[in-house]
């Protein structure tokens, strides 16, 4: 399996070139399944070529009565390999309802914490070929747009620490050669057959569409690499209208002009709203796609007023749109107190804000920054 070991390293050098991933340390995810543990010693090897170093994280989620032997077991694992390695506990009451969503919230929660308390930068995960193909048809079944459909990227940055995924171009058949070579052995999760998951239910079609249509995750995989060009692309003009065309008011909200923002295309629109809102709802995650359309057309058109979506308000004021946090408060802003508020940060008083705005910048007591004209 030495092309394997050549092909990741050539692989996650070059991610760590274009993504500018400046680190001496990484820590990887490992479950105790065939995927995870292949990626750990794939990087082993990796570390000892470049000088860096790594660390295994195992998540105990307490779900299942053999967690605590399958942690056990990658610890030793990962010791008889020379590899630096925690367990990290999830401690909760009985779960009744949302079990896998939880799980996945807190494992990553668990992971987050340890790498920043530990001032590591980037977290490794093994999601493959297989992962990839099974997310763009879930995202299909969802009818998400161009950034769903690109499904995961191979880094992004998610609460200040960089998730990379070097294994997206890998089939998940070369990882278990590459531990049989070895003679590793790896843990099966049983909730791997369970029908009530929707990505259990997708990943048993697959050979069905392969078989029938000649859909492969290989031929997938190229679509979804060709995808993932396109949504650079729109993240970036995105980015640049954000940067130049809209206004950041302290944190507290954003505004631009509408007649500028109609003129962009449909999914460029569609960006750039889900990123205000994503940072004025200080969410990790955009709304759905088909929402975020349905904004779009609805802001570009006069007679529009406002909306509200991912716990920010949408509204159209001073002929222009603003994105705002939603205030369920029952706090009444009179005009005196607005007033004494505007009195210690002047440079508001030229503009026309609108009450909501205004609202939210008195709440939070916001400071006063400079913003460009």
């Amino acid at each position: 399996m030495a092309n394997l070991q050549e092909r990741f390293n050539s692989e996650f050098y070059r991610i760590v070139k274009q993504y500018n991933i400046d680190s001496k340390y990484f820590a990887v995810a490992v479950s105790g399944g065939a995927d995870s543990l292949a990626l750990a010693l794939l990087m082993k090897q990796y570390a000892e070529k470049f000088g860096v170093k790594i660390f295994a994280l195992t998540v105990n989620h307490n779900l299942r009565p053999e967690a605590k032997d399958e942690a056990d077991y990658v610890a030793h694992l990962m010791k008889k390999n020379g590899i630096e390695h925690y367990i990290l506990e999830w401690k909760h009451s009985k779960l009744v309802s949302g079990i896998e969503t939880k799980a996945r919230e807190a494992r990553y929660n668990l992971l987050f914490d340890w790498c920043k308390k530990n001032k590591v930068k980037s977290l490794l995960t093994a999601h493959h070929l297989r992962d990839q193909a099974e997310t763009f048809l879930m995202r299909l079944q969802r009818g998400s747009g161009v950034d769903g459909l690109a499904s995961m990227a191979k880094m992004i940055e998610r609460d200040g620490v960089q998730i990379v995924r070097p294994l997206l171009d890998v089939e998940p058949q070369a990882l278990r050669d590459f531990l049989v070579d070895k003679k590793i052995e790896w843990k099966e999760d049983a909730s791997n057959e369970c029908n009530d998951f929707l990505r259990v239910r997708v990943r048993k079609m697959l050979p069905k569409l392969e078989k029938e249509l000649g859909i492969t995750i290989q031929k997938i995989g190229t679509a979804v690499n060709a995808l993932n060009g396109a949504r650079e692309y729109f993240a970036f003009q995105a980015s640049d209208f954000i940067k130049n065309r809209c206004r950041n008011w302290y944190g507290c909200g954003w505004s631009f002009n509408p007649e500028v923002f109609g003129q962009l295309h449909d999914e460029i629109k569609i960006r750039v709203i889900a990123e205000l809102i994503k940072n004025i709802g200080d969410d990790n995650y955009a709304p759905e796609y088909q929402a975020l359309k349905r904004l779009c057309k609805a802001m570009i058109e006069k007679k529009f007023k406002g909306a509200t979506l991912g716990k920010c308000e949408i509204l159209k004021f001073n002929r222009r749109i603003w994105v705002v946090a939603e205030n369920k408060a029952d706090l009444v802003l009179t005009k005196d107190k607005w007033n004494d508020y505007a009195l210690k940060h002047p440079q508001i008083l030229m503009h026309g804000l609108p009450y909501k705005l205004k609202l939210n910048l008195f709440e939070k007591s916001c400071k006063a920054v400079e913003f460009k004209e």
